[in-house]
């Protein structure tokens, strides 16, 4: 390629190049630019676009075509359409595939520094940000960056030193089709789904809260596992009756973000579950209330309406929550790398390495350190933004049922 007389003129020989327009982005551009390529005979070998303020960045790699003066029709093509046309001679040779992984960044607020730690640490892992995409806004910040290549564990262990060192949550996955196919999302109770725990609030009914917070903190201790727990807090609750139990169920709190989280799920095709260490009488109410599809917990006793201080059916344990996340799968006809696990404790440690991604939200450190990723804001829609899901497809989908979205309160 050489200039004469200011204008770019292609040689015999072919050639490929980048195209690159800029510029106010309007209707008919990209269709504008196909038309001229096709009329001219070129082969276009890649194209990305993205618009951003509304204004447009289009990269197109084409092979120009011998005997016609493509670049001068490109830039008459700007010229008429107020952009700005750029050209490089780049390698006909296709670029190798290398491994593609999505790094999602979150926090209450993602600045220069935030992302300046987080490409630093991509870069020294030997990855490269293809691209990056905002997700939302609002109840938090967040942030998609498409990388290839790279070290992916030096680029986690990187990653994760950086999220537990500044205000952010910064999730990596693997990049692929899986991602984005229909899903299990699967959900711990007490403290992720609600903010409540069960336990204490039927103890509070019980006038035995100070006793049943003992047996947790010698379970925390180590002194007694999570069966033989229950069952001793379970039996402290014998004699409630069931007005108490129902006025333990109307003092649950919903966490903020899970009704937004999970009609968003049902709409999205996924299939949910909660699977819960605390008891069906409170657990399936809210689960029927939400639209959860599945239920799991443990059941307490009655007898007369009263509380016997029992059991009955299998306990829910650490064990047992991954033997349901496993069974579900199954029976929905789900592959376990499409299935997603939420949970905040040393209970749900199975659970969340049994699943394809383990999300630790809002966790004590037991969890975190065993999940895939963590989640710090008290927001439970938050966990789509890791699943690449954005606030703008949320608000859209409730438009869409009539619901009008409300900026929540932060």
């Amino acid at each position: 390629m050489t200039r004469e007389g200011g204008t770019l003129v292609v040689m015999a020989d072919h050639q490929t190049i980048l195209v690159r327009i800029t510029g106010p982005d309007h209707p008919g551009i990209t269709a504008a630019l196909m038309s001229l390529l096709h009329t001219s005979g070129a082969e276009m070998l890649d194209v990305e676009q993205i618009s951003l303020q509304g204004h447009l960045n289009l990269g197109v790699v084409v092979a120009v075509p011998e005997g016609r003066d493509l670049l001068k029709e490109l830039l008459l093509f700007g010229w008429d359409e107020h952009l700005i046309v750029g050209f490089e001679v780049v390698d006909a040779t296709p670029d190798e595939r290398k491994p593609g992984y999505v790094v999602t960044v979150l926090g209450r607020e993602i600045g220069p520094r935030h992302f300046g730690g987080v490409a630093a640490a991509i870069a020294e892992a030997g990855g490269n940000i293809d691209r990056i995409i905002r997700l939302s806004t609002y109840p938090v910040v967040s942030y998609e960056l498409l990388v290839t290549g790279g070290d992916v564990d030096a680029m986690r262990e990187s990653l994760v030193r950086l999220s537990n060192g500044r205000d952010m949550d910064i999730a990596l996955q693997r990049q692929g089709l899986g991602r984005r196919a229909t899903r299990l999302v699967v959900l711990d109770m007490d403290s992720t789904l609600i903010q409540n725990e069960v336990v204490d609030l039927l103890a509070d009914e019980a006038g035995v809260g100070e006793e049943v917070a003992a047996v947790t903190a010698r379970a925390m201790a180590g002194e007694l596992d999570f069966a033989d727990s229950l069952r001793e807090r379970v039996r402290l609750l014998a004699g409630l009756d069931e007005l108490a139990v129902r006025r333990a169920r109307e003092r649950l709190h919903v966490t903020p973000g899970a009704r937004t989280f999970i009609r968003t799920l049902k709409r999205l095709g996924y299939k949910t579950a909660v699977v819960s260490g605390g008891f069906t009488s409170l657990v399936e109410p809210l689960a029927r209330d939400l639209g959860i599809d599945h239920v799991f917990a443990n059941t307490l006793e009655m007898r007369d309406g009263i509380l016997t201080g029992e059991l009955v059916d299998r306990l829910i344990d650490r064990a047992s929550k991954a033997d349901v996340l496993r069974f579900v799968a199954d029976i929905e006809g789900i592959p376990i790398e499409q299935t997603v696990a939420v949970g905040d404790g040393a209970n749900d440690l199975d659970m969340l390495a049994a699943a394809g991604l383990g999300i630790a939200f809002n966790a004590k450190q037991v969890a975190k350190d065993a999940a895939d990723t963590t989640l710090s804001v008290p927001y439970l829609d938050a966990v789509l933004f890791i699943l690449g899901i954005t606030r703008d497809e949320i608000e859209a989908a409730d438009l869409g049922d009539g619901v009008i979205p409300r900026r929540p309160e932060i």
